[in-house]
């Protein structure tokens, strides 16, 4: 039987690629940010909310824009765009499939841009309510290494890297008995939203078998 787990952080980000990058979003963005503005303004989006990102490199300056209320930010630059949610939840995929879209439908429309990769990330802490997370992680821990000693395990870390996607699973460094899973995945840029919620779904969902782990509904 699966060992219960709360889930109490859960990040998604969502970065498009452009296929093309359009420089004038990065000197001439007025109009965009406008019609960005007034599209938010359905999230309660205020002045304040939104941020001149000027510090780093050309590709990492633009605009953010904060949804307080949904824990969420889209931010655009000449280059790419990306979405962050702090409290993701399979609950709220559509709203963030919808401010996704948005945001992205007054980019490809004013910005001139076209998508040419989706980069995703699911960033989760996991607290064990049944069972120690070493316990839960030995499973992972390489044979060989493993039996260099015969004093208990401290701590288990793994990353899986392929082509187009890679898994890390660790210890968590914010929850006390905790566990942290990121799940990086890349889409050509002509999948729809509805198609990468549901491969990222499969993805946490087959990560959590694999730990033998299930989340505590409240």
């Amino acid at each position: 039987m699966p060992h219960l787990v709360t889930i109490p952080i859960a990040i998604l980000d969502i970065t498009v690629e452009y296929s093309r990058p359009n420089m004038r979003l990065l000197v001439d963005r007025a109009n965009v940010v406008d019609h960005l503005f007034q599209a938010f303004t359905e999230w309660q989006v205020k002045v304040d909310d939104v941020e001149v990102i000027t510090e780093g490199k050309p590709s990492d300056q633009g605009i953010k824009f904060k949804i307080p209320a949904k824990r969420t930010s889209f931010m655009f630059g000449a280059g790419s765009c990306k979405l962050n949610r702090d409290d993701a939840t399979w609950a709220t995929a559509q709203e963030t499939i919808a401010i996704l879209n948005t945001g992205w439908n007054v980019l490809k429309e004013l910005g001139e841009v076209e998508a040419g990769t989706y980069k995703t990330s699911i960033a989760l802490h996991l607290q064990s309510k049944t069972m120690p997370f070493i316990d839960i992680l030995k499973p992972f821990a390489a044979h060989p290494l493993a039996d260099l000693e015969t004093a208990p395990i401290k701590a288990i870390a793994g990353i899986v890297k392929w082509d187009r996607r890679r898994v890390t699973i660790d210890g968590s460094n914010q929850f006390a008995n905790g566990i942290f899973v990121r799940l990086e995945r890349e889409f050509e840029g002509t999948v729809t939203y509805q198609q990468i919620a549901e491969q990222l779904h499969i993805d946490e969902t087959k990560i959590l078998e694999l730990l033998d782990v299930k989340e505590e509904m409240p």
